[in-house]
């Protein structure tokens, strides 16, 4: 048995937690997989994944896979060294996008990603849920915000900043908060996905402190929220790529500059086995040419003021 091949079902049924799901990538049958596997452990005298529902990497196996993944690493870059990079970005790549960054600005920059790339096949999946890649079958995902600790890699495209801001007929009405204490007399809307507690945690002195509004709305969906404070129902807290345009259009003030919250980054994030593929190498350089450091919506602003 070739150990390449058995190396390569070991780290695919890892990265996916299948023995069904790495057969159908690898192309090949569960039964040949599972082969695999048993000679694998049988010669290193070691169980290397815990079966179950899902296969988990045990002690033994997440030594094992490290190395894999090295080697595998350099064996494809070696083989990638003798091709052309637009030769190689080729076959299936399944992405999920977040849903109002996307819709926004993703879908232009990704159709001429694929008419850039013919040989690829693009399944992209537009949702704000964060998913899981080894579960749900994503080979990468474009995600916002703080980036918790995880084996993933992630390729930073961008900063992604985040302002507070209210309509000009609502700072008429309701006045302009000058501190963050100020908050617990205001209206505001809440993004469940970042504050499920009804509570806004922002900067102060170096150090994040939580502070409660009077919740006029909560939602979801970043274009509702941005809406409503259009509407003038309160205040709310925006990433820049949606709120832009609407401040240089007078529709929207930002307020509490000094205590904008953090936004992380727009990156792209994979799994450590696929770093050197040439298609998630091709899609993060394209990303970030079209969106540019800073972006696009941030120059927006910066011409504003």
């Amino acid at each position: 048995m070739n150990k390449f091949s058995e190396m390569h079902a070991f780290v695919t049924v890892a990265d996916t937690g299948s023995i069904s799901e790495a057969a159908r990538r690898l192309g090949t049958g569960k039964s040949i997989v599972s082969k695999r596997l048993q000679q694998l452990e049988k010669r290193l005298g070691s169980v290397l994944l815990e079966r179950g529902r899902q296969a988990r990497l045990t002690e033994s196996g997440e030594v094992f896979y490290r190395h894999c993944i090295r080697i595998l690493t350099e064996v494809e870059e070696a083989e990638n060294a003798v091709f052309t990079s637009q030769s190689t970005v080729r076959g299936g790549l399944r992405v999920a996008v977040p849903m109002a960054f996307g819709l926004r600005y993703l879908t232009p920059i990704l159709s001429s990603f694929a008419r850039q790339y013919p040989e690829l096949d693009l399944d992209l999946e537009f949702d704000d849920r964060r998913v899981n890649l080894h579960e749900d079958g994503f080979d990468a995902a474009i995600r916002i915000g703080e980036l918790p600790d995880s084996s993933l890699v992630a390729k930073t495209i961008t900063p992604n900043r985040h302002i507070i801001c209210a309509s000009p007929d609502y700072l008429s009405t309701h006045g302009t908060p000058q501190t963050p204490q100020d908050l617990a007399q205001h209206f505001a809307m809440l993004y469940v996905n970042r504050e499920p507690h009804g509570m806004w945690t922002l900067p102060v002195n170096n150090t994040l402190e939580s502070f409660r509004v009077r919740c006029r709305m909560r939602t979801n969906c970043g274009d509702q929220l941005m809406e409503a404070a259009k509407a003038g129902l309160g205040l709310a807290i925006l990433p820049t790529f949606l709120a832009a345009e609407a401040i240089v259009g007078g529709e929207l003030r930002e307020v509490l500059k000094p205590y904008a919250p953090r936004g992380g980054n727009i990156s792209v994030v994979y799994r450590q086995s696929y770093r050197t593929l040439p298609k998630l190498r091709a899609l993060s350089s394209f990303l970030g040419e079209q969106i540019g450091n800073p972006p696009i919506w941030d120059k927006m602003l910066a011409t504003h003021m």
